[in-house]
């Protein structure tokens, strides 16, 4: 018998769709396996590849300053497509259904992009190559997360997300693996994890039976209602906003953290140019280990005890741990304890804060402009966080013990904000 992959959904789905019954483990594999790839496109890059890309252009010294406006104009973009992607993925009819054809656009403008990224032979060239990736990744992205909420019955998505939770760190390792496997070639190492994470989401866009939207149906269209793309009122849904902001601050604390643990482990732990790579890897390894133990357990006690907030809640609480044992390591091994705490809050929190936000969205139909409209909290980070690093290493006399202190302080507010949400245990 054909598993809930092959579903006919073609008619918008009504906010009690869950009923309709629960989807299999081929497609909650094939569906992680596409999550995994489409984070790889992302991680890859920035957890080693772009960093170093900066510094052997501009050298040691202008490489924080270049690295920031590279990663904070691409995820200032970033801010925009997602959202804006999520709603042309919300009103698309057609025969290839609403969130394949984005999956596929984003990935083959995406890799366009990486290649530029690869072969740039200055900065400016890195920024525009780094731009398209943030684009068009990000369409993918929000099609992507679109599907938890088309197909996934409320009942699954603690375990589901649990799953998706998973995709990071796979990713992380995955990609610290092929950028030190290939360290000999700048651009074997940008070009090997993309086509890898590429392979992976095409390969669930090919099975996926996608939700479709018959023309009539299709949501209305104006200048009102694209500027209401980037935005949910927090009056009529607080607990969709106390969530941003949750994630927000999460996310910002992650950010700090890998944007600049390259640098980091070469200024404060001492590390070699040739060793980083390396180290940056076996740090992925310990926290993917800790996340993929953690994250699955987490998403199954969930639903199983119908509760969401105390898990996020003591997830961002480990994770600042994590941070502030960062921020006191003067040693690889002591890095590489942090991270393997961080495993742990960061699968907790991967694991539990997807099925939390998809369970307080208010409208089914908007669902892709919706998580577009929160993925801001998981862009806009990437953003901040370059931004605002050079000044927080200027007034601590560049200290990454400082900056990754206000990483934990960032991580702990995310704890707080989730305290306020009500329609959501």
């Amino acid at each position: 018998m054909p598993g809930p992959e092959h579903r006919d959904v073609r008619r918008p789905l009504a906010a009690d769709h869950i009923g309709r019954g629960r989807v299999g483990w081929g497609f909650i594999a094939l569906y992680a396996v596409s999550y995994t790839g489409g984070a790889l496109l992302f991680l890859a890059p920035l957890l080693v590849s772009l960093a170093l890309k900066v510094r052997d252009l501009v050298g040691a010294e202008a490489a924080p300053s270049n690295l920031a406006l590279v990663a904070g104009v691409g995820s200032l973009l970033a801010l925009v497509a997602n959202p804006l992607f999520g709603r042309f993925s919300d009103r698309t009819t057609g025969r290839w259904g609403m969130r394949r054809p984005w999956m596929v656009i984003g990935v083959a403008v995406g890799a366009l992009g990486t290649m530029v990224v690869a072969t740039a032979p200055n900065v400016g060239t890195v920024l525009l190559g780094w731009c398209l990736c943030q684009v068009f990744f990000n369409a993918t992205l929000a099609a992507q997360t679109a599907v938890l909420a088309d197909q996934v019955p409320t009942s699954q998505r603690g375990v589901v997300s649990g799953v998706l939770g998973l995709a990071v760190p796979a990713a992380s390792v995955t990609g610290t693996y092929l950028v030190q496997l290939f360290d000999h070639s700048t651009v074997l190492m940008f070009a090997v994890p993309c086509a890898v994470g590429g392979f992976a989401v095409l390969l669930f866009v090919w099975r996926l039976t996608d939700r479709r939207l018959d023309a009539r149906d299709r949501p209305p269209w104006s200048l009102r209602e694209l500027a209401a793309t980037f935005y949910v009122n927090p009056r009529s849904n607080p607990d969709f906003a106390w969530a941003f902001l949750s994630r927000f601050l999460l996310v910002t604390a992650y950010a700090f953290l890998v944007t600049f643990q390259a640098f980091f482990l070469l200024a404060q732990i001492g590390s070699s140019e040739d060793a980083v790579p390396r180290q940056v890897y076996l740090g992925t390894v310990a926290q993917s280990v800790a996340l993929v133990t953690v994250a699955p357990v987490a998403g199954r006690i969930s639903d199983r005890l119908g509760r969401r907030k105390v898990f996020v809640m003591a997830a961002a609480v480990i994770y600042a741990v994590a941070l502030f044992v960062i921020a006191d390591a003067t040693s690889v091994d002591r890095y590489l304890v942090g991270m393997a705490i961080g495993g742990v809050g960061f699968g907790m929190y991967m694991a539990i804060d997807l099925a939390l936000v998809v369970d307080v969205l208010t409208d089914p139909l908007t669902a892709a402009k919706d998580l577009g409209v929160l993925n801001i909290a998981g862009t806009l980070p990437f953003a901040v966080a370059p931004a605002v690093a050079p000044s927080l290493l200027a007034l601590g006399g560049g200290s990454y013990a400082v900056l990754y202190a206000v990483a934990g302080a960032c991580a702990l507010g995310g704890a707080v904000a989730v305290a306020p949400i009500k329609s959501v245990r």
